[in-house]
C-alpha cells in the first residue's frame, strides 16, 4: 500500500543526513569524467525532475551543454557518441527505463552512467552485463516512495548536488548548503501555518502559473509533475522573462480562475518584484523566498513538496496515495514499441554492421545513401581474412582499459582472462604487455600467473621505455627523476603557472605522466601540454593519451618496443596486438598500427587495420575476453577458429 504523504515529508530530515553521510567517491569519479563532455540526463516520472536538476548542475558547474530526455525520446533519437549519458531511476524496474538503458548500451556512447535506488533489479542486471557502464546504487533510507517521488527524488538530487559541490568547490560550501536546506526543512515542519494561509486562495482556482528563475527551476518542474500526477490542479510554467513573451496573456483572459506562485532566489528578487507588481490585483499571488547559492535548487524542490501537500489537503487528496485507476495500471505496464530487427542489408552480419559503424563513425543507413558500404565491407573482409588465416607466436596486450577496466586499475585481471592467458603460456606462446604504468603491473600479474611461466611473459613498462620479463623484479627501476631527454619538458610543465594548478605531474626516467586534478577537462589539458611543448621546441618528445592520464615520452619510446624486443631473437615472429586507445594521439596508436591489431574500444581511421570486432554494447576486458575465447592454442602458436569474429 502506498505511504501517506505526510509520513514521507516527515522523513526528509533523515534523507538529508543520508545525503551528507553517503560515500559518493564513485559518483564523483563519474562526474569527473562527465565534466569534459556534453550531457544527456534521462528520467521518467519523479526521476525526470532529478534529471532536470542534474542537467542544470552540469551546465552551471562544468559549463558544458546539457539536455534532458525521457526514455522514449532516447530510444528514438540519435545521440552524440562523445557525450555523457545519465539514466536515473529510483526503482529500476519499469519497462521504459529498461528499454532506454538497452538502447543506450547498443549505441555505445563515450560515457554511460546509471543511478538507481535498488539492487538486484533487471536494470542492475543489464548494467552488470556491460561493465563499462558506471552503475551507482543508493538505496534511500526512507525506502520506496509512495505514489509521488519524494525522498528518492530529494536524495538523488542532493547526492548529485553534493558531488558537484565537492568536485568543483569544497566541503565547507557543501556544509553551508546542507545547513541552509536543514533550516528549510525545519521551517516547513515547525511553521506550516504561514504557508497554508498564504496558499489557500490558490486552491480555489483551477490553474496556477508558476514563475521561477534558473536557480529554482527544479522546484517548478517538480511542482508541475506532482500536481499533474496527483490530479491536484493545472500548472503552467514560465521563467520570469519568458512569461513576458505571450504567456502573461493567460491571466488577461482567464485570471479569474488562475493564481500565481513565484519561486524566488535572491538573484531574481528585483525582477520578481517588478514582474509581480504589474499583475492584476485580483489574481492571488504566493511569493516563496528561497536561500541563494547552491541551496536554491534543493530548497525550491522542498517548497514544491510542501505546496503539493497543502494542495492535497485543500482538495481532499492524499498525494502519497491518490488512487490509481485500472487503465492507469495498464498504461504503466504497456511496453514501449521496439524497433524491428531487420536483417542487415548487403549480406552483412550484425557484427559486421557494428564493426563498420565504429570504423566509419557513421550509420549503415548513411553509408548506404553515400554509396560507401562496399568500400568498408571490402576492407573489413580483407582485414578479418588476414587475421583469421594467420598463425601467431605471441600476443602483446595493453593493460589499463584492455586487461582491466580503467576505473578499476588496482584490481587484478578477472579469472576468465587469466585462465585464457595461462592457457597460451602452457602452449609455449609469448604473452606480453605494453603499459604506461610501472611495477604495479608486474606485481598484479605475479599474483595471478603461475611462477613457472614468468620468463615467457614480457612487459614493456612506461609505454615500452623499460622492458623485462615478469620474473625480473629489478625492472622497472622506478627512478622518480627524468632523464636528459625529458629534462627541458619536465621543467616547462612544472613551472607553467596554469598547469601547476590544474594537474599533477609524475616524473620517470623516460616518461612524464600528467593527470587532471578534480574537474579539469582532459582534452583541454592534452592540448595545453602539447602546445606548450611545441612552442618551446620540445619537438623530439611525443605526447600520448590514455583513459586516465597524459604521457610525455622520450624519443624512441613506444609500445612497439615490446614487439621489437621479441623480434631480436626471432625476426619472423608473428604478433597479435590488442589495445583500447588506437586513435590518433592514443597511447596504443603505434601498437595498433601494424597489420595484425585489434581494438577493444577506440580505433584509428585506417581501414586496413585496428578494427574493433567485439559485440555491440561491450568494450574493454569484455571484448578482450571475446577475442581470447575465439582462439585455439597449439604447440607454440595460436590462431582464431574458423568463422570467428563474424
Amino acid at each position: 500500500m502506498a505511504k501517506p504523504y505526510a509520513s514521507e515529508m516527515a522523513q526528509l530530515g533523515t534523507t538529508l543526513d543520508w545525503i551528507c553521510q553517503s560515500d559518493i567517491t564513485g559518483l564523483k569519479n563519474s562526474l569527473r569524467t562527465a565534466c569534459s563532455l556534453p550531457m544527456v540526463a534521462i528520467g521518467s516520472g519523479g526521476s525526470l525532475s532529478a534529471a532536470h536538476g542534474l542537467a542544470s548542475n552540469h551546465r552551471q558547474f562544468s559549463q558544458k551543454i546539457s539536455v534532458v530526455s525521457t526514455p522514449l525520446e532516447i530510444t528514438r533519437e540519435p545521440i552524440e557518441k562523445q557525450s555523457t549519458n545519465w539514466l536515473l531511476s529510483a526503482g529500476g524496474q519499469n519497462v521504459d527505463v529498461l528499454a532506454a538503458v538497452s538502447a543506450l548500451i547498443a549505441r555505445e556512447p563515450s560515457h554511460l552512467v546509471v543511478m538507481t535506488g535498488r539492487d538486484d533489479t533487471k536494470l542492475t542486471e543489464i548494467c552488470r552485463a556491460h561493465p563499462f557502464v558506471d552503475l551507482h546504487i543508493f538505496p534511500p533510507p526512507a525506502g520506496k516512495d509512495g505514489f509521488l517521488a519524494t525522498n528518492s527524488l530529494f536524495g538523488f538530487s542532493g547526492l548529485i548536488q553534493r558531488a558537484y559541490t565537492l568536485l568543483f568547490q569544497n566541503e565547507k560550501t557543501w556544509n553551508d548548503t546542507a545547513d541552509a536546506i536543514r533550516r528549510t526543512i525545519g521551517a516547513s515542519v515547525d511553521g506550516p501555518g504561514r504557508m497554508k494561509v498564504m496558499s489557500e486562495p490558490l486552491w480555489q482556482r483551477s490553474t496556477t502559473v508558476v514563475l521561477y528563475g534558473p536557480a529554482t527551476s527544479l522546484g517548478a518542474i517538480d511542482l508541475e509533475s506532482k500536481f499533474t500526477e496527483a490530479a491536484l490542479g493545472s500548472i503552467q510554467l514560465a521563467d520570469f522573462r519568458n512569461f513576458a513573451h505571450g504567456r502573461h496573456h493567460w491571466l488577461a483572459k482567464r485570471g479569474n480562475d488562475s493564481g500565481v506562485i513565484a519561486l524566488v532566489a535572491p538573484e531574481d528578487r528585483k525582477l520578481a518584484e517588478k514582474t509581480l507588481a504589474l499583475l492584476p490585483d485580483d489574481i492571488p499571488q504566493v511569493v516563496i523566498d528561497l536561500p541563494g547559492g547552491g541551496s536554491a535548487g534543493l530548497a525550491s524542490l522542498l517548497a514544491a513538496f510542501e505546496l503539493t501537500g497543502l494542495a492535497g489537503i485543500a482538495q481532499g487528496i492524499d498525494p502519497g496515495r491518490p488512487g490509481v485507476p485500472m487503465f492507469g495500471r495498464h498504461l504503466y505496464r504497456l511496453k514501449p514499441p521496439r524497433e524491428k530487427a531487420e536483417k542487415p542489408r548487403h549480406g552483412l552480419s550484425q557484427r559486421d554492421v557494428v564493426a563498420i559503424e565504429r570504423k566509419s563513425a557513421n550509420s549503415i543507413e548513411c553509408l548506404e545513401k553515400a554509396g560507401k558500404i562496399s568500400f568498408w565491407e571490402q576492407n573489413l573482409n580483407q582485414f578479418r581474412d588476414a587475421i583469421l588465416s594467420e598463425h601467431f607466436d605471441a600476443i602483446v596486450l595493453d593493460y589499463d582499459g584492455t586487461v582491466v577496466e580503467t576505473r578499476a586499475r588496482k584490481a587484478p585481471p578477472n579469472k576468465r582472462l587469466t585462465q585464457k592467458l595461462v592457457e597460451c603460456l602452457k602452449a609455449d606462446i609469448w604473452v606480453c604487455f605494453a603499459t604506461g604504468r610501472g611495477k604495479s603491473v608486474r606485481t598484479a600479474l605475479q599474483d595471478v600467473i603461475p611462477e613457472q611461466y614468468w620468463e615467457k611473459v614480457l612487459i614493456g613498462y612506461y609505454n615500452g621505455a623499460e622492458i623485462g620479463s615478469l620474473k625480473d623484479d629489478l625492472i622497472p627501476d622506478g627512478n622518480p627523476q627524468v632523464g636528459n631527454a625529458l629534462h627541458k619538458a619536465a621543467e616547462l610543465l612544472r613551472t607553467d603557472e596554469e598547469l601547476t594548478g590544474i594537474c599533477e605531474q609524475e616524473d620517470r626516467t623516460y616518461q612524464i605522466t600528467v593527470s587532471c586534478k578534480n574537474n579539469v577537462d582532459s582534452t583541454y589539458l592534452f592540448h595545453r601540454v602539447t602546445e606548450l611543448l611545441a612552442r618551446e621546441d620540445c619537438n623530439d618528445v611525443s605526447v600520448v593519451r590514455s583513459g586516465h592520464s597524459i604521457d610525455v615520452l622520450s624519443p624512441m619510446v613506444s609500445k612497439n618496443n615490446v614487439a621489437q624486443a621479441l623480434r631480436k631473437n626471432n625476426s619472423s615472429v608473428s604478433i597479435l596486438s590488442i589495445g583500447d586507445s588506437g586513435g590518433l594521439n592514443g597511447n596504443d596508436h603505434d601498437l595498433l598500427a601494424g597489420p595484425f591489431s585489434l581494438s577493444v574500444d577506440k580505433i584509428s581511421s585506417n581501414p586496413a587495420t585496428c578494427w574493433n570486432l567485439g559485440s555491440r554494447g561491450q568494450r574493454g576486458p569484455e571484448i578482450l575476453a571475446e577475442y581470447l575465447d575465439a582462439i585455439e592454442c597449439n604447440d607454440g602458436t595460436f590462431r582464431f577458429r574458423k568463422g570467428a569474429l563474424k
